[in-house]
């Protein structure tokens, strides 16, 4: 009688059964970092809005930006930018400077609220907040982000309201867990 060469059954079973272990063990710690890559760039977003904000106001001496649509590059982009103004300043990408009220990125949607939204009345928007909201919590993020004319980018858990309140000055509601100035 000849010997075969091979694996038995159980041997197939007890591999088998050590692949799903270990990936019983990744895919948790694999979603971990993904959420956590995502409220990374939420706060990297909130940080290149703010910074925007500053330069749109030092810039065109009209306060800040009545809405990300004026911080970005305006209608035709990028196929025929138009010259950079208050109203199209060119200093975020297209992403974040959407046409839409709600912009959503990287499983985060970010709301923008300034004083005076529209700026042919001629007055200046003194505030602005931003706040950044998971797009699904507990899957694509567990913190609320926001950023107001203080540029402290501050994180807030689930469970306390995340909502930019309107008015003069606009103040992220947000508990004072600042990430950095």
């Amino acid at each position: 009688m000849k010997k075969q060469k091979g694996f038995s059954l159980i041997e197939l079973l007890i591999v088998v059964a050590i692949i799903l272990i270990i990936a019983a063990i990744a895919v948790p710690n694999l979603l971990r970092s993904r959420m956590a890559a995502n409220e990374s760039s939420a706060a990297g977003s909130l940080r290149t809005i703010s910074s925007a904000n500053v330069t749109y106001s030092t810039t065109y001496g009209v306060g800040f930006a009545g809405a990300m649509l004026a911080l970005g590059c305006g209608a035709g982009c990028p196929a025929a930018p138009p010259v950079a103004g208050s109203a199209n300043a060119d200093l975020i990408d297209s992403v974040l400077a959407s046409t839409t009220p709600v912009i959503a990125k990287s499983g985060y949607t970010f709301a923008y609220l300034a004083t005076n939204p529209v700026p042919a009345t001629n007055l200046q928007n003194n505030s602005y907040g931003v706040v950044g909201t998971p797009a699904s919590l507990n899957v694509t993020g567990v913190s609320f982000f926001c950023v107001d004319q203080s540029n402290v980018i501050r994180r807030e858990n689930p469970g306390l309201s995340a909502t930019a309140v309107a008015g003069n000055p606009i103040t992220c509601p947000l508990a004072s867990l600042a990430l950095g100035n």
